[in-house]
Order: structure tokens, then C-alpha cells, then sequence
């Protein structure tokens, strides 16, 4: 069927010519025209359940086929899923590991740090401590020096006393003997006099001694003083250190 408008208003339907721009016919209504069922050539016949199971088939065979494309998918999608959530467990512990590693060498290193403070302050303290004792010993030998030279030259002066003191006895005593020219002294008397004479040398000797052992312990209990005022001083220093 073919129906086309134009200038002319004709229509054609059916091999027919119609004229629509009359009033009569422009007012009448549209009939459909019958139609006609298609021939079937003559032959074999057409087994319709066979073409409706053929087209069930294969819409089975694509069902099967989806079915299994997806249910692969689906498998892949697991396996990767479980790989994914394998590489994060892995990745969370290489994590932690780490951190627990960098903590540890945070510690270590702190820990060095700090043993090398003490171990410097140590230092230092020891070094000033043997300072302060090398500084104390220098004046106290200084001033054990000049008492110890003091002494001995007291003790010097002393022996040359002693000689004059001596040789003042003798001659004494050879004035009593009225033997003013020759200072004559005879054997006796001069085993005497050395006998005098080294038993004064030993008892200036134990007097030296003596004095030197006082000497020493003065020092040792000035020494011993002066190390308890200084502990004292740092102990006090340290209290109140402790109360601010």
C-alpha cells in the first residue's frame, strides 16, 4: 500500500486512484483493505516444535555458556580477591615488623646515647675529681716541702749546736785540768764524748722521726678534713638541688 499527499490531493491505495479534495470523499472514513495470508510453497512441511526445540537448544547452550563464563569470573574474581587480601595481611605484618624493628633501633640508639652522656659526665667528673686531687697535692706538698726544709735545716743548725756545745765541754774541761795551752783530752774522756755524741745522734734521730710521723699525720688528718667539708658541700649542694 502506498498513500501519498500532494498538491493535487490523490491518494493511492490498492492500485487505485482516489481524488480526496472532494468534500464527499475527504469525510469518509479509512478502510483497511483485507489481507492476504502468505503462501506456502508446495514441498516439504515445516516442522515448527522441531525449529521451537532447535531454538530452545541453543538458547540452552548460551544459558550454559553464560553460566559458566560467569561462575569463571566469578572464580577469578575470588581467587584474586584472596590474593589481594593475602598481599594486604603480608604488607600489614611487613608493616608492623618494620615498625617494630625501628623501634627497636630507636631504643638502642637512645639507650647508646644516653650510656655515652654517662659515660662522658663520668669522665669529666673523674677528670676534674683527679684535677682537683692533683692541684690539692701539689700545694700540700708544697707547703709538707717548706715545713720538711724548715726542719732540717732547724736540725742542721741544731747538729752545729751540739758540736759547739761539745767542744765547749771540752775545753772546760781542760781548764779544770789547768792545761790552758794544749787542749790535751785523754782517751777516756774522749770515748765518753763519742759515746755522748752517738747516743745524742740517736736520740736526734728519733726526734726527727717523731716529728716526721707528726708531720705525716697532721697531713693525713687535714687531708682526710678537707675531703669531709667537700663531701659535706657537694651533699648539701645536692639537697637543695633536690628541694627546688
Amino acid at each position: 500500500e502506498e498513500v501519498e499527499e500532494g498538491e493535487g490531493n490523490t491518494v493511492y491505495q490498492n492500485c487505485f486512484t482516489i481524488n480526496v479534495g472532494t468534500p464527499f470523499y475527504r469525510n469518509m472514513p479509512f478502510i483497511m483493505p483485507n489481507l492476504i495470508p502468505p503462501k506456502i510453497p508446495d514441498g516439504e512441511k515445516v516442522d515448527f516444535d522441531d525449529i521451537h526445540r532447535k531454538r530452545m537448544e541453543k538458547d540452552l547452550m548460551e544459558l550454559q555458556t553464560l553460566i559458566v563464563v560467569h561462575f569463571e569470573s566469578r572464580k577469578k574474581e575470588e581467587d584474586d580477591i584472596i590474593h589481594l587480601k593475602d598481599r594486604i595481611d603480608k604488607r600489614r605484618s611487613e608493616r608492623s615488623e618494620q615498625q617494630r624493628i625501628r623501634s627497636e633501633r630507636d631504643k638502642e640508639r637512645q639507650k647508646r646515647l644516653e650510656d655515652e652522656k654517662a659515660r662522658k659526665e663520668e669522665e669529666e667528673a673523674k677528670r676534674r675529681a683527679d684535677e682537683d686531687a692533683k692541684k690539692k697535692k701539689t700545694l700540700t706538698s708544697l707547703h709538707f716541702g717548706g715545713y720538711m726544709q724548715k726542719l732540717v735545716s732547724g736540725w742542721r743548725v741544731h747538729s752545729g749546736r751540739l758540736k759547739q756545745f761539745k767542744l765547749k765541754i771540752i775545753l772546760e774541761h781542760n781548764k779544770n785540768n789547768h792545761n790552758h795551752h794544749v787542749p790535751y783530752v785523754s782517751v777516756s774522756h774522749r770515748e765518753k764524748a763519742k759515746e755522748l755524741w752517738e747516743w745524742m745522734q740517736e736520740l736526734e734521730g728519733e726526734k726527727f722521726d717523731l716529728q716526721y710521723q707528726i708531720t705525716s699525720q697532721k697531713y693525713e688528718i687535714n687531708v682526710l678534713r678537707n675531703r669531709v667539708s667537700d663531701h659535706q658541700k657537694t651533699s648539701k649542694r645536692t639537697k637543695r638541688g633536690l628541694r627546688k
